[in-house]
């Protein structure tokens, strides 16, 4: 390699699998472009419908608007909800305007929301384990506002409490690090021995898979480089996990050009992965720029097989179909909207 001398350690990339998008994150972004295509612009959604700038961007140059409140969308629009969930009082406000609604939040998210239901209605005190502030957070809280405390961290413990320490249940925001969820709920049995957990793991598939797939690099790398945005949870999560998991340094970038080359100093080994919005172009874009300075090498980091899918929201999947009965004259159910 030219540059390259006798002593001179070989520069290589390990490339974490999986990485980037999600099934619910995939179902979100086809479920916008879908319903530009059926209904034409604008499409109204609610909140970024995933966490990720390029992808904002690229949806709104196709003539989707984002908007922060359910009061900004024209009366009679269509709206989306994006993929981190809404409260209840959301789809009211929606009906209220008379807005024709797709609801896209993902199917992991909207299992937490079900168990945050059924809990309450059995007069749980619901501990939800997440980031305060998080649209995931105040969707899942909407739910059963009166029964639902956040604990946002192992050190927020100590100011937890509850009515009736035998009926007490523990949810958590489906994109935490695995490792800091455990160690809070470690925390919340310590402090209430009957602590109920949900029937399954509410952390994703995905970003257990990601994180799993990092911290086996992370020991590797001399620097990690996450792909994805600010205010993508499990994107921050990535690189928390691969500093705990022993790499010298972890950024996280958006897109290449972000990389500062003094990161590279002394380094001979970086290990790449990118959050569960993150499309595979920005990725893509990096190992091109990591390899213009001679990290040509890429190792596959694999830590699991990803093979779910969901389908597109039902308001959406019912149109669709709609429009394909008409087209092939079969008789077509009532579509959205009318």
């Amino acid at each position: 390699m030219v540059g390259m001398t006798a002593t001179t350690p070989a520069r290589r990339v390990l490339l974490a699998a999986p990485r980037g998008y999600c099934a619910g994150v995939d179902r979100a972004v086809i479920a916008v472009e879908k319903a530009l295509e059926q209904y034409g612009s604008p499409i109204y959604v609610r909140h970024e419908i995933v966490h990720n700038k390029y992808v904002v961007q690229t949806l709104e140059k196709k003539g989707a608007i984002f908007v922060e409140e359910t009061a900004e969308v024209p009366e009679g629009s269509i709206v989306m909800f994006s993929a981190h969930g809404v409260a209840p009082v959301v789809h009211d406000e929606a009906a209220q305007r008379g807005l024709a609604t797709i609801d896209a939040t993902c199917p992991l998210v909207t299992k937490v929301h079900k168990e945050a239901v059924r809990f309450a209605n059995e007069d749980y005190d619901i501990l939800l384990i997440g980031h305060d502030g998080h649209e995931e957070v105040i969707g899942t809280s909407g739910e059963a506002p009166e029964h639902i405390t956040l604990v946002d961290g192992p050190e927020d413990v100590a100011n937890v409490s509850v009515r009736d320490e035998s009926k007490v249940v523990w949810l958590s925001q489906t994109t935490l690090s695995v490792d800091e969820t455990m160690e809070t709920v470690d925390a919340l049995k310590t402090k209430f021995p009957q602590l109920i957990s949900p029937p399954s793991d509410d952390i994703c598939y995905a970003t257990q898979n990601r994180q799993i797939a990092v911290k086996q690099m992370g020991a590797e790398a001399d620097l990690v480089i996450v792909v994805g945005s600010k205010n993508s949870s499990n994107s921050v999560r990535l690189v928390e996990v691969a500093l705990g998991a022993g790499a010298r340094a972890a950024h996280l970038v958006d897109f290449a050009d972000e990389i500062d080359e003094a990161w590279l100093e002394g380094v001979s080994t970086v290990g790449l992965t990118s959050g569960a919005s993150v499309p595979e172009v920005l990725v893509e874009g990096v190992l091109e720029w990591l390899s213009q300075r001679g990290f040509e090498d890429v190792e596959i980091v694999k830590a699991a097989e990803e093979s779910i899918t969901f389908s597109l929201p039902k308001e959406l999947r019912r149109d669709l179909r709609a429009e394909a009965a008409e087209l092939s004259g079969r008789p077509s159910g009532q579509a959205s909207g009318e």
